[in-house]
C-alpha cells in the first residue's frame, strides 16, 4: 500500500465532495484534485522524475499546494518540502544538499528564484503553484498540458515517499527518510485515538508544506473537506471553525495563546469540534486548562519527531475530560500521554537497558513508525538508532499508569513555537559579527513561544555595541524565526577546564524554578 492510496479511498466516498476549499476562493472537488493530481505525476515523469527523484516544494498555504504534495506522491518521486519560514540561503542549502531535480514554488518566492536556478543548474523543472511567473509556468496550466490518464506505480510500501528536515546540534538539517509504511503507521495511530464518527472537516492553519500537510492525508481517508487558510489568524480560525463547521485541526501551542487571547475567542460557536490537536511542543498546562474550556473536552496531544511522525504518545480527548473532572488527576495534564497502539515507547538508560517507571532517561521508541534513517548520514543513523530504537533525546519518564512524562532535552536544540532551531548555526552567524568574541545561545523560558532564542556574549575590548543593530543583523542573515530574540553582554562566558563554554550552566540561570526544561 502507498500513501497515495489513503487520497484514493477517500475519493470514493463521493467523487463531487469538496477536498480542497480556500475561504473566499476556490473550491476543488475529489474528481479534480485527482485527475490533477494524476496529470502531475504524468507532468513530473514526461520531465525525467522517476522513482527515487527528489521534487521540492517550497510554497506558502494555497489551495493547491496539497495537489502538488498528491502529484509528488503519486508520481513515486520524494517529496522534499522547504520550510516557508527560512532565508533565502537555508532554502537553497536544503534543496541542493537534498538533490532537487524538479521544483514547485509559490509565487511570494519569485525573488529568490535566480538564486535557487543558480544552484541548481540541472533542475528539470520549476512550476509556480499559484500564478504564472516569466519563464516559470503556473501549476494549472503546465498540468492541463499533460497526459490525463491515471498514473500507478508499483507498490512498494518500504520505499520513501519523503525527506522531512530536522533542526541538528551542527547547524545542518538532518533529511529525515520517511517511508509510506512509517506514513500508514502514524495514520493508524491517528484513527484509533481519533475515531472516524463522521466525514471529517479539517481546518489547516499550519503549514501544508510540514505537519498539515501529512495531516490532510488523515482527512482524505474518509473523504473529508480541508479547509485552508493562508495564515495563523485567530479572526480567520475562528471564523473558519464557525463557518465550516469544522471537526478537527491541530495548532501548535503559540497560535493557541494568540486564539485564547482574542476578545472575540469566548464568542465562538465550537459544537462542531470533535479533536482539537495539539503539538510540536510543551503546552503551558494553565493555558491548556483555559482551552478546554474555551472549546470544550476536544483537546488531544500528539508527541512525536520528525524521525517518528506525530503519533509516539497521543492523549484522547476522553483522556483529557477524565483528567479535569478528577482534581487528583491533574498533574496528567503535564504529560504527553500513553504509547500509541502501534508504537512501542519506553525511557532508556545510557547502556541501553529500559528503565521501570519512576525513573528518568531517554525517551525511545520502536515500531513502524520509525523512520528508515538519515539521507546520505549512516553514521548518524546508526547513532540515533542503536539498541533497535529511535533516541528522541528527550528525558523522560513515565508514571505506574503508562503515562510520559518530558522533562528535558538531551539534544541541544531550541524549539521555539514548535520549530526546531540549532544554536549552533545561530552562533556562527554573531561569532561573525566585528564586536563578537565568544558567544552561547541558548532557549529561555517564553510563555508564548515555549522557548526564545538568546545569545549571551563576550564582546571584543574597544569595539562599540548596539544591540537593536546586533539583532537587526541576525535577523537579515537567519530569518525573524531563527534570528536571536535579545542579546545578553556577559563580562565572561562559564567555561570548563579545557575552555569549552558550559551552556548546561547558563540555561541553568534562566530555567531555575521551572517544571521542566524544554
Amino acid at each position: 500500500m502507498q500513501l497515495i492510496d489513503l487520497f484514493d479511498r477517500g475519493a470514493t466516498y463521493g467523487a463531487e465532495s469538496p477536498c480542497l476549499i480556500e475561504p473566499g476562493g476556490s473550491t476543488w472537488s475529489y474528481a479534480q484534485v485527482q485527475d490533477l493530481s494524476h496529470r502531475i505525476a504524468n507532468g513530473l515523469q514526461t520531465c525525467g522524475v522517476e522513482r527515487g527523484s527528489k521534487v521540492g516544494l517550497l510554497s506558502a498555504n494555497h489551495v493547491l499546494t496539497f495537489a502538488a504534495i498528491l502529484g509528488i506522491v503519486r508520481s513515486n518521486g520524494i517529496w522534499l518540502p522547504v520550510n516557508a519560514r527560512n532565508a533565502p540561503e537555508e532554502n537553497v542549502n536544503i534543496l541542493v544538499r537534498g538533490g532537487c531535480e524538479f521544483l514547485f514554488v509559490h509565487s511570494q518566492f519569485a525573488a529568490q528564484l535566480p538564486q535557487l536556478r543558480e544552484a541548481m543548474p540541472a533542475l528539470k523543472g520549476i512550476v509556480c503553484i499559484d500564478a504564472e511567473l516569466p519563464g516559470v509556468p503556473g501549476l494549472q496550466t503546465w498540468a492541463g498540458e499533460q497526459p490525463a490518464q491515471p498514473f500507478r506505480s508499483e507498490d512498494r510500501t518500504d520505499d520513501v515517499v519523503a525527506i522531512r528536515g530536522t533542526g541538528g546540534t551542527t547547524g545542518l538539517p538532518k533529511g529525515v527518510l520517511i517511508s509510506h509504511r512509517n506514513y500508514l503507521a502514524m495514520y493508524a495511530n491517528w484513527y484509533a485515538a481519533m475515531p472516524v464518527r463522521e466525514r471529517p472537516v479539517h481546518l489547516v492553519v499550519a503549514p501544508l508544506t510540514h505537519a498539515a500537510g501529512s495531516l490532510c492525508f488523515a482527512t482524505c481517508g474518509y473523504g473529508g473537506a480541508n479547509i485552508i487558510l493562508p495564515s495563523a489568524e485567530p479572526a480567520a480560525i475562528i471564523e473558519a471553525i464557525e463557518r465550516y463547521k469544522v471537526t478537527q485541526l491541530f495548532l501548535p501551542p503559540t497560535v493557541i495563546y494568540k486564539l485564547l487571547a482574542h476578545p472575540d475567542v469566548r464568542r465562538g460557536d465550537y459544537r462542531s469540534l470533535r479533536y482539537f490537536v495539539y503539538s510540536a511542543a510543551p503546552m503551558s498546562v494553565d493555558k491548556l486548562r483555559e482551552a478546554l474550556q474555551v472549546f470544550g473536552p476536544v483537546m488531544v496531544q500528539a508527541y512525536g519527531q520528525a524521525e517518528a511522525p506525530f503519533a509516539c504518545t497521543i492523549m484522547t480527548a476522553d483522556e483529557h475530560a477524565h483528567i479535569l473532572g478528577d482534581p487528583a488527576l491533574g498533574h496528567r495534564l503535564s504529560s504527553c500521554g500513553r504509547a500509541s497502539p502501534f508504537v512501542r515507547v519506553g525511557v532508556m538508560d545510557a547502556e541501553g537497558r529500559l528503565l521501570p517507571p519512576g525513573e528518568r532517561g531517554e525517551i525511545v521508541v520502536q515500531g513502524d513508525l520509525v523512520m528508515k534513517g538519515y539521507y546520505q548520514d549512516p553514521e548518524k543513523t546508526a547513532e540515533t538508532l542503536r539498541h533497535g530504537w529511535l533516541h528522541t533525546g528527550d528525558v523522560g519518564y513515565r508514571d505506574e499508569d503508562g503515562y510520559f512524562y518530558i522533562v528535558d532535552r538531551m539534544k541541544d536544540l531550541i524549539v521555539s513555537g514548535g520549530f526546531n532551531i540549532s544554536p549552533s548555526e545561530v552562533e556562527q552567524v554573531l561569532w561573525a559579527h566585528p564586536a563578537v568574541s565568544e558567544c552561547a545561545v541558548i532557549g529561555v523560558p517564553d510563555s508564548h513561544w515555549g522557548e526564545s532564542v538568546k545569545a549571551i556574549v563576550e564582546l571584543k575590548p574597544g569595539v562599540p555595541w548596539d544591540e537593536n543593530a546586533a539583532l537587526a543583523y541576525c535577523r537579515d542573515r537567519l530569518g525573524g524565526m531563527k534570528a536571536p530574540k535579545s542579546i545578553e553582554v556577559w563580562p565572561q562566558l562559564p567555561r570548563s577546564t579545557v575552555g569549552k563554554v558550559l551552556k548546561r550552566e547558563i540555561r541553568e540561570r534562566y530555567w531555575a524554578g521551572q517544571s521542566r526544561r524544554v
